[in-house]
């Protein structure tokens, strides 16, 4: 199983944004998929997941700014990221997990992918 994130960049306060999170070697429709950061010098945080069947759920401080979302046919998990900020600089990684509930605990999911980087600047 694969998951290989993309579409990180630099960018200014106020732009947006959209990674993307190609998954293979298993279909992850059914499934519950995840995104989180690590900000330099922090410990990795929960940002946004979503599941089968019920609403997606955000963390607090990207709430209203960030969009999680899903292909099931092509198995691609995606992340949109509006009315960036400073704050939000960080590497993204995507993740899945075997289960179809939602979790915002990092050590729930059994899928990772590599990183990608964004940063924002003021």
């Amino acid at each position: 199983v694969q998951l290989q994130a993309s579409g990180g960049g630099s960018v200014q306060a106020g732009d947006s944004l959209r990674l993307s999170c190609a998954a293979s070697g298993r279909s992850f429709g059914a499934n519950a998929m995840g995104w989180f950061r690590q900000a330099p010098g922090k410990e990795r945080e929960f940002v946004a997941t979503i599941g089968w069947g019920g609403p997606p759920t955000y963390a607090e401080s990207v709430k209203g700014r960030f969009t999680i979302s899903r292909d099931i046919r092509k198995n691609t998990l995606y992340l949109q990221m509006n009315s960036l900020k400073p704050e939000d600089t960080a590497i993204y990684s995507c993740a899945g997990r075997r289960s179809a509930a939602i979790s915002i605990d990092a050590k729930s999911y059994d899928y990772w992918g590599q990183g990608t980087k964004v940063t924002v600047s003021s």
